[in-house]
């Protein structure tokens, strides 16, 4: 039985809520049937507690392979009726632009609703691109909320609007609204969702060229109605001062946040008109230019890139609105994200007046920086460790997405490129071509996401490629999510165990060999052997993460590293392994216990120097 406030509280009940977990509360109360997502901060949390709460009477839910994959079956359940949802981080939306795209076309009657949670700032991203421009050119509502209770009531209505217009409806969140936390009133559950019957409709669903030029202009017919409904809805707001004002603002997403508080502490709040966008797209056209009839100076506030400033000016020139528009300017780029300070500032160069004393200026002096690194007991430093010993500077490393990037840090530094998930297959079999001798490193979860293509393509052209696939075990960057390759023990009876050497074997490579990631001096002897040989060869290198082993399988080690004597041989494993566990106690080197993960590497790389030890109660 389900004991979870976000499927037993009572309607009326106000919770505190993780902008993620209130998505998942507004998809409950909208009736959702069918949840997938390939994981990704900051959305992981929303289909993680969909798993946790387990209610598969009201919905079925997957990881998928990649963000493509968990794209189609979403909207092969919305086509089927159902009401579907797939989450995914902003980059993700990349590798599922094609299948949404045309479904854009086709339309989807039972209803999609799209999660793009954007990363302004790159807290964990290798760019910080703005996905309202995927709502632009693939023609598609988006909503943005600016708070919790608006990520929950924005999704209800993200349902209601996907499945009245048959349309994809993109909800678009940022990393401060996804993690954020606030009051979320909770409405009634319903008992049941109905499907909307599926019709066989070739002329609409299998667009070939002639049905798709048609859908086309059923598209724009939709987004006029979109339109409309933007004109009335509720979350876009205009407030307005009591006698008419000169100056006037528009904003949207989180950017509405900074601007009250701003205007709080500027004590501006009654000199300005605000019109605030929550339904973002398609703007309402006619709200808007009265908006900017009705002033001669007006701001647009909005964090990421331009778009809604230039929408705005487009605007303006056509209607003939003399409003003097301003955006962007040097304190409030296109870069980063917004903070309450840059947006006091930015105002009151607009206001014309001197910044006031922000008093929320921090007062703690600049702390040292902590950089991020592999975790103690972390498999991926020993495999580092061992290419370091065999390849040393002497090739190039292709890196991929995962933890394992993080070796690029140095002493390891075996990370010198990354485009994007699978690349260091594919694009170190492009550096191998033209000349450059390569070792790629790939995750278990990322194998599966979008390693397998490139391999398949550096078999097939006979590109000489060494990969290192890290298995371990889990999707680790993300929260411990499932994957292919995780133990059937582990996956229980929903899923299913894909086995990575069988498939690898099965794509015709003849040199490839499994090891326990921590074997320092089989990964060395392999490296070694594989160096010099052609074509594609892989190591697979075994080992559960460490922390994955002792959160969820219950595995802890019950003996610790010990340092039994000084020399250079301890210092050199200090310098060149670095594992976080060690420190210099004056200049002697020792192993703290609290951190030590029971690995034991360290007894292999300098076995004169340290012993295991039974850890202290």
């Amino acid at each position: 039985m389900n004991t979870h406030p976000l499927l037993d509280a009572k309607p009326k009940e106000t919770h505190l809520l993780l902008g993620n977990e209130a998505i998942v509360r507004g998809a409950l109360e909208a009736g959702v049937q069918m949840v997938t997502c390939y994981p990704g901060t900051p959305s992981s949390e929303v289909v993680d507690t969909f798993k946790r709460l387990n209610a598969t009477d009201r919905y079925q839910m997957e990881y998928s392979i990649n963000e493509k994959v968990a794209m189609e079956v979403a909207c092969g359940a919305a086509l089927g009726g159902a009401k579907s949802l797939v989450t995914m981080k902003h980059v993700g939306l990349n590798v599922a632009a094609d299948p949404l795209f045309t479904t854009c076309y086709t339309g989807l009657p039972g209803g999609l609703v799209v999660l793009s949670a954007d990363d302004p700032g790159c807290h964990s991203s290798q760019n910080e691109q703005d996905n309202r421009g995927y709502a632009r050119i693939a023609h598609i509502p988006c909503f943005e909320p600016a708070d919790a209770a608006e990520a929950h009531a924005m999704t209800i209505a993200a349902f209601d609007l996907a499945r009245t217009l048959e349309q994809p409806v993109m909800l678009r969140t940022t990393t401060r609204i996804s993690h954020m936390r606030g009051a979320v009133q909770f409405q009634e559950l319903p008992s049941h969702t109905d499907l909307v019957p599926f019709k066989k409709n070739p002329g609409r669903f299998v667009p070939l060229p002639a049905v798709a030029r048609k859908r086309h202009v059923a598209l724009a017919e939709v987004m006029a109605k979109a339109k409309e409904l933007s004109e009335t809805s509720c979350f876009n707001q205009e407030h307005s001062q009591k006698q008419p004002v000169a100056l006037g603002i528009i904003t949207s997403g989180v950017a509405r946040d900074y601007l009250k508080d701003a205007l709080h502490t500027g004590n501006w709040t009654e000199q300005v008109d605000i019109f605030e966008l929550g339904l973002t797209w398609p703007l309402p056209e006619k709200r808007l230019g009265q908006f900017l009839l009705n002033h001669s100076r007006v701001l647009v506030l909005e964090e990421g890139y331009a778009y809604l400033e230039k929408d705005i000016r487009a605007l303006a020139q056509s209607i003939g609105a003399s409003a003097n528009i301003e955006g962007k300017d040097a304190t409030l780029t296109e870069f980063g994200e917004y903070s309450h300070s840059l947006v006091v500032q930015r105002l009151a160069t607009w206001f014309g007046v001197e910044a006031p004393l922000n008093p929320r200026r921090s007062v703690t002096p600049d702390l040292p920086n902590r950089p991020p690194n592999l975790c103690p007991g972390c498999s991926h430093r020993a495999v580092y460790y061992a290419a370091r010993k065999i390849f040393g500077d002497s090739v190039v490393y292709a890196s991929d997405i995962g933890c394992y990037t993080l070796g690029v840090v140095p002493p390891m530094r075996t990370a010198d490129f990354l485009f994007c998930m699978g690349s260091s297959i594919s694009g170190g079999s492009g550096l191998a071509r033209v000349g450059q001798p390569v070792v790629a490193f790939i995750g278990d979860s990322t194998f599966f996401h979008s390693g397998l293509t490139g391999l398949a393509n550096a078999v097939f052209n006979q590109h000489n490629l060494l990969l290192v696939i890290l298995d371990n075990g889990t999707t680790a960057m993300t929260g411990h999510q499932p994957n292919p390759g995780m133990l059937q023990k582990t996956l229980g009876d929903n899923c299913t165990h894909i086995d990575i050497e069988a498939i690898i074997r099965g794509m015709g490579v003849e040199a490839v060999q499994s090891i326990n990631a921590y074997n320092v001096r089989g990964l060395k002897q392999i490296f070694e052997q594989y160096r010099d040989l052609k074509g594609v060869r892989v190591v697979i290198a075994k080992q559960p993460c460490v922390l994955y082993a002792k959160r969820q399988l219950g595995k802890t080690q019950s003996k610790v590293a010990q340092v039994v004597q000084q020399g250079p041989e301890t210092l050199a494993c200090l310098k060149e392994f670095a594992c976080p566990a060690f420190y210099l106690d004056g200049t002697d080197v020792a192993v703290d216990e609290a951190l030590c993960a029971g690995c034991m590497v360290c007894l292999q790389i300098a076995p004169n120097s340290f012993k295991a030890v039974n850890r202290r109660a």
